[in-house]
């Protein structure tokens, strides 16, 4: 099992846009069954604006498919449009659950 971590430092004041595409965009592939566990965290204490995606998965190749269907998805681009707007830089951590 992985802990996939997409860490987003977001522009001053951009944070809620984003956390509010991730909610549209993880809701509709929820609803068609293409994502697992997943969450939303935003900062408490932190760096200011920074959100993270997590998601859970059981093998690495779940995380290729996780992207590519999210990427071919003309309803989640559109829930995603200009996302990159509210975005200064990013990083991605998968860690293995012990």
């Amino acid at each position: 099992m992985f802990l996939v971590r997409d860490v987003f430092k977001c522009k001053p004041g951009k944070a809620k846009e984003l956390v509010e595409k991730f909610k549209k965009s993880m809701s509709l592939l929820a609803a068609s069954g293409d994502v697992g566990k997943y969450r939303i965290l935003v900062d408490f204490v932190s760096s200011y604006w920074t959100v993270v995606l997590e998601t859970e998965i059981k093998e690495l190749n779940e995380l290729e498919k996780h992207m590519s269907d999210w990427a071919s998805r003309k309803d989640v681009q559109e829930a995603m449009s200009g996302y990159m707007d509210s975005v200064a830089k990013g990083h991605r951590e998968i860690f293995r659950i012990a």
